[in-house]
């Protein structure tokens, strides 16, 4: 390498540059400093020809575009000013490289780049990749800039997005948080945001919008586990730059987290603790309605779990109202504890005679038993763990809808009816409420044993409704069972429509309720023009035939897909239906193939007859075909 001056008209940007073929650089930053002193630290170049065809030929500048660049602008400044006589300023310091190796002359653009000013990701993932193909390592390329290995494999990794999401980061049509949460996505994930981005009537969501719809709506990091995430198995994502991983099925992750709290809660009883209290996700633990008490006073454990996913363990607490009760101790010293007509040894002896003697004994008592489950059910105990369904949700409007439909409103008055049954307060939200606290199971199990049996089936029925899960395969088997349909319960809102947002599917909507001759004439038009025309038809106006009793065929039981695409959750959950039946059925007849005409059959199973189940069967998701039609 050799040190000289060199003409601003011998000099261009090498291809090797990492700022070679785009716009501009910002030099606002060094323009004052090179107007008044010129260019002090040398630029890095080579000759352009390897070997050179005459000894002052071109040279390229490996490093230092941004200072050519700037050089360039005050000297045009100066000829149009008319300074004349000062040709030494259009001569820039240069340090001549040897004509060679293409990969030197790379790590040489990065790192004089990567002084100044911070290249983008996907710059440095261009970069590092060209060193790659020129032979060089991913550990080689941290040695060489200083960088941690994770960090150059994780830019190398940025190959994984497609073409086109880089080359709209490098036109600046998309920020770096966006780039980052691509990368995230699989293939298929990165296809459809595109899809989005190119649809007029769509929005592709950006930034932390794109974390949500990537992650399927709730965003749960890895730190947050009360469980070893490694061994449990569960798929874990996160962008190549960020610092904590989230899990990809928020669902699974809440069975491994409740499965680690109810551990939790018994590592406590067995710790000595009376009473282990779990705060659901509903509620929140109000520290200003507690006081500290400790564990031989009569202090309590309380493990509040949020829908974050955090869980919060507060050891030593009782409420205020309890605490109100307890009268505080004398100043004089306590008086030495008496000792305890029974053993510990002796205790468990008698707890276990007696609790062989009571359970054999109820099995001749079916009925005490029932009262017995549904007071467990209601208040739950050391060995219960009852969790309701919330009906909370992100969507301000699915929310409002559910609240005031049909069945919710009805589900209230019985819920209230059965808290007056029960003696309490009817302004509760639930009926059901999980807690160690076995004076409040025993006093519901003596309230249950004064009620007739239609009461207590009344009380089954709402502790049992609070319990269900949303979306399970329970759901659709009552729904079965009991024949229900959905246009007595549930009409087309504006929460609705406002969710749909596949033409296909309001395809086959608009067919279903105009024909398919109206389906077709529109196939083209906008969706919003196709849900005017199947709220138009459902409402019998501007000149259109009024449509009764008309439901979505995914809100029917049995219920069927629009297309063969898949991802309807509630078809998967009624197909898993019919598997169980025929499982069943096989189990009690295991010579004889299930009788399809047999009552019930055709209740329990997926009809393949009925349009849309091609797309059902696509939905099952590994499930087994069910046997019975």
């Amino acid at each position: 390498m050799r040190l000289d001056f060199i003409p601003l008209d011998k000099l261009t940007v090498s291809k090797t540059n990492m700022r070679y073929g785009k716009r501009p650089p910002d030099v606002a930053d060094i323009l004052p400093t090179i107007r008044k002193r010129g260019v002090i630290v040398p630029l890095v170049v080579r000759p352009n020809c390897v070997p050179p065809k005459e000894p002052d030929g071109g040279y390229e500048i490996v490093a230092g575009a941004r200072r050519f660049t700037a050089a360039g602008i005050a000297a045009a400044e100066r000829r149009a000013e008319g300074a004349e006589g000062e040709a030494q300023d259009d001569m820039l310091p240069c340090a001549i490289l040897d004509s060679g190796d293409d990969a030197d002359a790379i790590e040489l653009s990065l790192i004089e780049n990567v002084a100044r000013l911070d290249p983008d990701e996907v710059t440095q993932w261009a970069t590092f990749t060209r060193l790659v193909k020129e032979g060089r390592s991913p550990d080689d390329i941290a040695a060489t800039f200083g960088l941690p290995d994770l960090a150059v494999r994780r830019i190398l990794a940025l190959g994984n997005l497609l073409p086109r999401i880089r080359t709209l980061y490098a036109d600046d049509r998309i920020d770096r948080a966006t780039i980052r949460h691509l990368t995230m996505a699989s293939k298929r994930q990165q296809r459809d945001w595109l899809a989005l981005l190119d649809d007029p009537e769509q929005r592709a969501p950006t930034g932390a919008q794109l974390k949500a719809w990537l992650l399927g709506g709730q965003t749960i990091p890895a730190s947050l586990a009360l469980f070893d995430v490694e061994a449990s198995g569960l798929v874990t994502v996160a962008d190549l730059f960020g610092a904590d991983r989230c899990f990809a099925d928020a669902a699974a992750f809440w069975n491994a987290q409740d499965a680690a709290i109810s551990a939790r809660r018994e590592a406590y009883l067995a710790e000595g603790w009376g009473e282990v209290a779990i705060v659901p996700k509903s509620e929140h633990f109000a520290s200003w309605d507690y006081e500290k008490r400790p564990k031989r006073k009569g202090g309590r454990v309380y493990i509040d779990v949020r829908a974050t996913g955090e869980v919060a363990f507060h050891e030593g607490y009782v409420t205020r109202r309890e605490a109100a009760r307890v009268p505080k101790a004398d100043a004089t010293p306590a008086e030495k504890p008496k000792r305890p007509e029974l053993t510990t040894a002796q205790q468990t002896y008698l707890d276990l005679h007696r609790f062989a003697a009571v359970r054999a004994a109820l099995t001749g008592h079916p009925g005490v038993a029932l009262r017995l489950m549904v007071a467990h059910l209601v208040a739950g105990s050391s060995l219960w763990n009852v969790r309701r369904q919330a009906l909370a949700c992100r969507d301000e409007a699915t929310q409002e809808s559910v609240e005031t439909c049909r069945g919710e409103t009805l589900f209230d008055e019985r819920r209230r009816a059965v808290l007056a049954l029960l003696g309490m307060d009817p302004e509760r939200e639930t009926v059901t409420r999980s807690s160690a606290d076995d004076r409040r199971l025993v006093g519901i199990f003596l309230r249950l044993l004064d009620l007739p049996d239609a009461a207590l089936g009344d009380v089954i029925a709402v502790a049992m409704g609070e319990t269900l899960a949303a979306g399970d395969a329970a759901v659709e088997a009552v729904g079965l069972t009991l024949g229900l349909d959905m246009a007595d319960w549930w009409q087309p809102d504006a929460a609705f429509f406002d969710l749909l947002r596949d033409k296909e599917v309001l395809g086959a909507m608009v067919a279903e309720v105009a024909g398919e001759r109206i389906a077709a004439a529109n196939a083209k038009e906008k969706g919003k023009t196709l849900i005017r025309i199947v709220t138009d038809h459902l409402d019998g106006i501007d000149g259109r035939t009024k449509v009764e009793h008309w439901v979505p065929r995914w809100m029917a039981f049995p219920p069927a897909a629009y297309t063969a695409r898949g991802g309807v959750g509630t078809v998967r959950a009624s197909f898993r239906v019919g598997a169980a039946k025929a499982d069943m059925e096989a189990s009690l007849e295991p010579d004889r193939d299930p009788d399809p005409t047999a009552p019930g059959a055709q209740a329990l199973a997926p009809d393949p007859d009925r349009r849309g189940d091609a797309a059902a069967v696509n939905d099952t998701d590994a499930v087994p075909e069910p046997l019975a039609a």
